[in-house]
């Protein structure tokens, strides 16, 4: 999929960032002041996560549940109005015990100064809880 205008693009470069693993570069992509709310309860990142450092000390372990180059994620829509872009995106690998996962989500992510704001996070959470629970 292809950007339709920067703040489209700011949202595409993290993304790709998030999906190759690479942590390190994440937080020249983050606003100082970014936010990340995992819109659900009961699974592994749930509630609000302020700041490039909480966010990533959040992604870290999560990844570690996925076998080496899991999970990625594939952008099925996207669509932006000013500073908003929301984005609808498949998830799916294999975690580390050999499990396929296979999840969808919607974001919503504001993008302040060319860089990521504030990201809502929506997923099916009764998946993810039942999927880590059975393993």
């Amino acid at each position: 999929m292809r950007a339709e205008n920067a703040t489209e693009q700011t949202v595409l470069d993290f993304f790709a960032t998030l999906g190759r693993g690479d942590l390190a570069q994440l937080p020249s992509l983050l606003h100082p002041e970014v936010t990340w709310r995992v819109m659900g309860r009961g699974v592994p990142g749930a509630g609000l996560h302020r700041g490039a450092k909480a966010i990533i000390e959040v992604i870290g372990p999560i990844r570690e549940l996925f076998e080496p180059g899991s999970p990625k994620g594939e952008l099925t829509s996207l669509i932006s109005k000013g500073s908003l872009v929301v984005m609808e995106m498949h998830g799916g690998g294999r975690l580390r015990d050999g499990r396929e996962y296979d999840n969808y989500y919607a974001m919503a992510v504001e993008v302040r100064d060319g860089l990521i704001y504030a990201i809502r996070e929506y997923m099916d959470t009764y998946y993810v809880h039942t999927l880590l629970k059975s393993g």
